[in-house]
């Protein structure tokens, strides 16, 4: 196995590099000056000139593309235009509250899906299995912002049961801070949980057929226990694959919800970054979101080899 991760590892090196290129890219051909967003539509052409020059704008893309990645490559994501301190300090700040907020809303869809999904599966062509896949589908169409609107609509606005956004630190008030996560991880884990639903469903079904599933209930033994020992171990593999995507999806596409919500995420951190022409924040959140997820595919797959037997990397 410790070759296996050495060569997905070295792997991960030219996707990371074409992730930088790419928005390295994207962000330069936004329209909008940097200059400009700093100093105001009042600063002189020399004043803009100037500054431009101090955060070597001035230079072609290439030369700013291969100064800006040689620091990446030693650690240094840069210093950000707006918030004046580094980009990493600035990523640090904000990952508690994605990290978390992602955790909860992968733990709804996960509690909400698998169960909903075997059920499904188990009572297949049931109304119970068009119930829950009708369920799936509107989780699976609805944008996360209108479910968030909603959510908002109905539990803070006419109920009040809620607060409709803010933050605060599990550490300071750990009860105030899922109160305030509620709502922002349904709106994540609602899609997600429809997609989950699907998957256990599908992967179920495929066992449930299969000869050891039926020898396994010839012999008497419990529905509880074909199902849970023998079908959805045999089942789990898809079902992990799509949560850990789900979980990579969570972390880095989180920005509307938390927007919606007024959440200090790293989501609602780059969209600032981006009105604000912010190159540098934009450029190192990016890359540390497609680490971040490459990370998690790789302990995805090495978890395949606890949930199957059969499954070895050489």
């Amino acid at each position: 196995m410790g070759a296996y991760v050495v060569r997905r590892v070295a792997g991960m090196i030219p996707t990371l590099v074409i992730v930088a290129m790419i928005s390295f890219l994207l962000i330069h051909l936004v329209p909008g000056d940097p200059a400009i967003a700093m100093l105001g539509g009042d600063a002189t052409p020399e004043q803009l000139s100037a500054l431009r020059r101090d955060m070597g704008l001035d230079q072609p893309l290439f030369y700013q593309f291969v100064a800006w990645f040689s620091r990446v490559l030693r650690g240094n994501l840069g210093q950000s235009y707006y918030l004046g301190r580094p980009v990493a300090q600035a990523i640090a700040e904000r990952l508690p509250a994605t990290f978390s907020l992602a955790v909860l809303a992968l733990a709804f869809a996960v509690a909400i899906g698998v169960p909903s999904g075997i059920a499904a599966a188990v009572n297949h062509n049931s109304m119970l299995d068009q119930l829950v896949m009708g369920v799936a589908l509107l989780g699976v169409s609805l944008p996360g912002f209108w479910v968030g609107l909603s959510l908002i609509l109905m539990f803070s606005v006419k109920l009040g049961l809620l607060p409709t956004g803010g933050y605060i630190p599990f550490s300071e008030n750990p009860v105030g801070c899922l109160v305030h996560m509620i709502m922002p991880a349904v709106s994540l884990g609602f899609l997600q949980a429809g997609l989950i639903a699907r998957m256990a469903r599908s992967s179920m079904l495929e066992v449930i057929g299969q000869d050891y599933v039926r020898t396994a209930k010839a012999k008497g033994l419990m529905p509880r226990s074909v199902v849970m020992k023998h079908a959805l171990r045999n089942a789990a593999v898809p079902i992990v694959t799509v949560v850990g995507n789900s979980f990579s999806v969570l972390l880095g596409g989180a920005a509307v919800v938390e927007t919606v919500f007024t959440y200090p995420g790293l989501g609602r951190l780059v969209v600032l970054a981006v009105q604000r022409r912010d190159y540098p924040l934009v450029q190192g959140a990016i890359l540390f979101l497609a680490a971040t997820c490459v990370l998690v595919n790789l302990l995805v797959d090495l978890c395949y080899c606890f949930i199957d037997p059969r499954i070895r990397f050489k």
